[in-house]
């Protein structure tokens, strides 16, 4: 069996490297389990850094010229040619436990995908108050936060993948359509270490007003790049 591991990256230099060793820590885990498995970043149409550190980490490059996360995150899988897909955000840290428990849910072999709950380390109350809640929906709801999502790769491609109408909350629509062909996972013994960066950039009244546009538009503002600038103006 092998496993693929895509990180879609966008001007990730400062934070990609660290990613990269984690997960090249994580792998061993697989290897130890006569596992293979391959990592791929897909540069998402960066102009610092991110390609030439992903290559000295030794992943396998890919490009992306659209800027958008939905189509990095196909356009890596297009190149992966594992029995498994990982997909894991370039600011992000999953440690050798967390991939050892996405692999005994594997090898289940009752499961078609799934995902994790997340921590943000050092992030203020507020901030470790909306985690929790969003944790909380996630294990109920059955929805993976797109820092880290695992699934069949099969059952990937018979779905067409990410959906590219949409330029954000992609992780919750795939997650949707993967429930309905099989078990969904909410792995949470090890939650992800992922950044918090989204808090401290963004003030509490821009992310409200995107809130509120979603609640107005129906959430038609997902659809449109301008509707999500929070992922797409390019702060870092």
């Amino acid at each position: 069996m092998k496993l693929s591991v895509v990180v879609p990256a966008f001007n990730e230099e400062r934070l990609l490297p660290r990613t990269l060793a984690c997960l090249h820590a994580g792998l061993g885990v697989l290897a130890a389990r006569g596992w293979s498995a391959e990592l791929i970043v897909c540069d998402n149409n960066s102009t610092d850094r991110t390609a030439e550190l992903a290559r000295a980490a030794g992943a396998r490059l890919v490009f992306e010229a659209v800027n958008q996360i939905a189509r990095a995150r196909n356009t890596g899988a297009g190149a992966a040619s594992g029995d498994w897909l990982l997909f894991v955000d370039a600011d992000s840290l999953p440690s050798v436990e967390l991939m050892r428990d996405m692999l005994q849910v594997i090898q289940s072999g009752n499961c078609v995908g799934g995902g994790c709950t997340v921590a943000m380390p050092g992030a203020t109350n507020s901030v470790r108050a909306w985690v929790a809640g969003w944790n909380t929906l996630s294990r109920i709801a059955g929805w993976a936060a797109g820092a880290f999502l695992f699934c069949d790769a099969a059952a990937f491609r018979a779905l067409g993948g990410f959906s590219e109408k949409l330029f954000a909350s992609e992780e919750i629509d795939l997650s949707r359509r993967l429930k309905r062909v099989g078990r969904f996972v909410i792995l949470h013994r090890h939650p992800l270490m992922t950044s918090g960066r989204k808090a401290e950039l963004y003030s509490w009244h821009e992310h409200a007003q995107f809130l509120l546009r979603w609640a107005l538009s129906g959430g038609r503002n997902l659809r449109r790049r301008d509707g999500c600038w929070i992922w797409y103006d390019g702060r870092r």
